[in-house]
């Protein structure tokens, strides 16, 4: 007897996490209503919720575990020189994101424009600009690693194919954001207040009637931009105006900090190109933005968890 209850002990010890919250329920509860007439668990036995709460608590580590295994084996499938680390849990509340230092306009209640999160963990954000290349072979490998990352895409250059979009907005699980990155891809401060609207404000409608949802952030091409710009977007539902603190090439980074590196909360661009355009595919150029991330501590995290 007292063996079995040694080993009743240690699934119990592994269940007391999950089971505290429903226990101290029970012992808060008026004394009235209590079972009284239930019978105690024989010695060497679990209680019944106890022997639920150590499956769910058994379940969540093996799918950990196979999450990471199969991790493990994709990043060795498309060449990565390390596995991705994993992101830590996002905040339970959001940090307060204001305009960078140098980049304000006079107007004020404006989105903020930036190109970092401010955090301490080490992450950064994967974003992806336009839409020009759509390499299946992207959504394979980016879901296979399970890397988030977020899109800014442009009708003039998606409306040949909405469907690969709507296959990337499904492509994993929790989903991929579809925001704004205007129309036609017009240098928006040399156009006037009502064409900047018909740009951003244009492009709202084209997600919200595609993918069914209205974004709540926009990227301005080239990252240019003026008052008018802001005050466009923010007049057809846009919260905020990420740019980005390096860019990624399948064979070189670039940066904007003096220090050439990555920083914690930093935004990473890159765009939906292929050899035509630069010196390799997609699955090249995460290949290349990935060692690079990795192998300086940093996981990717999802940016609409952060803002």
């Amino acid at each position: 007897m007292a063996k079995g209850v040694h080993r009743s002990s240690r699934v119990l010890g592994a269940a007391l996490v999950v089971a505290s919250l429903a226990s101290a329920a029970t012992a808060c509860s008026d004394g009235a209503e209590r079972d009284v007439g239930a019978p105690a668990p024989a010695a060497g036995q679990q209680a019944p919720q106890a022997q639920g709460a150590a499956g769910a608590l058994n379940a969540y580590v093996e799918k950990v575990r196979e999450q990471r295994a199969a991790r493990v084996l994709a990043a060795k499938k498309w060449g990565l020189a390390r596995t991705p680390l994993d992101a830590p849990a996002p905040p339970a509340v959001k940090p307060r994101v204001t305009t960078r230092k140098g980049f304000e306009t006079d107007g004020e209640g404006l989105p903020p424009v930036f190109t970092t999160v401010p955090t301490k963990q080490k992450i950064v954000f994967l974003t992806i600009d336009d839409g020009a290349e759509k390499d299946p072979a992207l959504l394979r490998m980016m879901n296979e690693l399970r890397i988030p990352y977020s899109a800014f895409i442009s009708d003039y250059v998606i409306k040949d194919d909405y469907g690969y979009f709507a296959r990337m907005q499904k492509s994993q699980e929790g989903g991929v954001s579809l925001h704004n990155h205007t129309l036609n891809h017009r240098y928006l401060p040399g156009l006037s207040y009502s064409r900047q609207k018909r740009e951003i404000c244009g492009m709202q409608d084209v997600i919200e009637k595609r993918f069914g949802k209205r974004p709540p952030l926009f990227r301005p091409p080239y990252g240019n931009y003026n008052e008018d710009t802001l005050r466009a977007a923010k007049s057809c539902g846009v919260k905020a105006v990420p740019l980005w603190a390096s860019e990624a090439f399948p064979d070189h980074m670039e940066w904007r900090e003096w220090d050439r590196d990555l920083h914690p909360g930093d935004i990473v661009l890159t765009h939906f190109r292929g050899k035509d355009d630069w010196k390799g595919t997609m699955p090249d150029m995460i290949r290349r933005v990935m060692n690079v991330i990795t192998a300086k501590g940093y996981a990717v995290a999802k940016l609409e968890d952060y803002v």
